[in-house]
């Protein structure tokens, strides 16, 4: 079951993850929100992230601090 998030206007976005690699040559995951379910999706939040949602409504992870 992927991680799911309803924002203020009700829409449900799912968390995914993908894994790039920088013009550095070192490897990252992104993270982003997407409206459907689809190849990458993630069960749970990363461990030190949390949602937040932007003054349009579009959740976003932020770390926690």
């Amino acid at each position: 079951m992927a991680f799911s998030y309803k924002n203020k206007k009700g829409t449900t976005y799912y968390l995914h993850g993908r894994e790039t690699q920088l013009k550095s040559g070192q490897k990252r995951t992104i993270y982003f929100f997407a409206k459907e379910a689809k190849e990458g999706q993630l069960d749970a939040l990363p461990s030190g992230y949390q949602v937040s949602e932007t003054a349009n409504g579009l959740p976003v992870l932020k770390k926690k601090g």
